[in-house]
């Protein structure tokens, strides 16, 4: 069990990382590709790119907010809920949020396999490697909250505050 957190510790920190290098990447593709444009030398490839890494920025940006945070929500009305309302609603919204990421990795594997074949224009390779990232860090997504539901199970005397995430 020791060798599986030092496993995914490691691997959440590559997720930093990555994400940290999509977010600079993207910055600096827009930002040479506006400049190409303006010089009458565009760099077609560098939206391709730039949309191949967003799509994968989202999820694993997502999967690293979450395990950071929580979700982002108004929580102004359910502060002012009995704690053990407040609990529900916290296991709750979690687990519908299993089931729509499920639903996201049921039809995001079929439309990658279906894009198999189509092609980003400047890059040559399958758009697969974009809609992919849908179920992939959709599962991701998922691990994460089952953590989090374990280390909040765990811990039955968690009070729910204004700062804190439900």
């Amino acid at each position: 069990m020791k060798m599986l957190k030092i496993l995914y510790g490691n691997f959440c920190k590559l997720e930093e990382f990555l994400v940290s290098l999509f977010i600079a990447v993207i910055t600096f593709l827009v930002f040479l590709s506006a400049i190409a444009r303006g010089l009458s030398h565009p760099l077609n490839w560098a939206t391709d790119v730039s949309l191949l890494l967003f799509a994968w920025l989202v999820f694993l940006g997502a999967d690293t907010a979450l395990r950071k945070a929580d979700f982002v929500r108004v929580d102004m009305l359910v502060i002012r809920l009995p704690a053990e309302v407040q609990k529900f609603l916290y296991y709750f919204m979690y687990v519908l949020s299993i089931g729509f990421l499920c639903v996201l990795i049921r039809f995001g594997i079929p439309l990658s396999i279906e894009n198999s074949k189509r092609l980003f224009q400047t890059l040559g390779i399958s758009y697969s490697w974009a809609t992919i990232s849908a179920p992939a860090g959709s599962a991701l997504l998922i691990i994460t909250i089952i953590l989090k539901l374990v280390a909040h199970w765990k811990d039955k005397n968690i009070t729910v505050t204004g700062k804190e995430a439900i």
